[in-house]
């Protein structure tokens, strides 16, 4: 099954990919590598917003996170041309979460784009991953995820 395939089976609808906002691309080649600049739990909608343990639940934050991946997909869909299956392997992830005093649930919240990725991608998604609790994000969106991929 092709990647696009699984997206619509998984009913994920890629958006438009997000511009770069400050002295920055969206994402570098090097190599077989793509570096993927961070990418902000926002969709049509605004997104997700605020600091996780004070004014965002952690089952919201995960759903931010997915959010994240689903705008990583998208980048990625735009730097490899619209053919997804040129993925070789999710190789990491960065995840950082805006959090207040005493949240510590940091890798539930990125499990969020982590998961993502495996049903997406199955075990090419499979990835190395940072989770880092933050004091604040751009914009004040919740939750920022960059990657790094395979790609053929």
């Amino acid at each position: 099954m092709s990647i696009h395939a699984r997206l619509a089976e998984l009913g994920v609808t890629l958006p438009e990919p997000a511009k770069a906002v400050a002295n920055y691309v969206p994402y570098v080649r090097t190599g077989e590598l793509l570096h993927i600049s961070g990418q902000l739990s926002n969709d049509a909608s605004g997104g997700l917003k605020g600091t996780v343990g004070v004014d965002v639940t952690a089952e919201d934050a995960a759903k931010g996170a997915r959010l994240c991946g689903i705008n990583l997909i998208a980048q990625l869909n735009a730097a490899l041309d619209g053919d997804l299956d040129r993925v070789v392997r999710i190789v990491k992830l960065g995840g950082f979460v805006q959090a207040g005093p005493g949240f510590t649930a940091i890798p539930a919240v990125i499990n969020g784009c982590s998961d993502l990725m495996v049903e997406v991608f199955g075990d090419a998604g499979r990835h190395a991953r940072s989770a880092v609790g933050v004091y604040q994000l751009p914009l004040g969106f919740a939750v920022e995820v960059d990657a790094i991929v395979e790609v053929k």
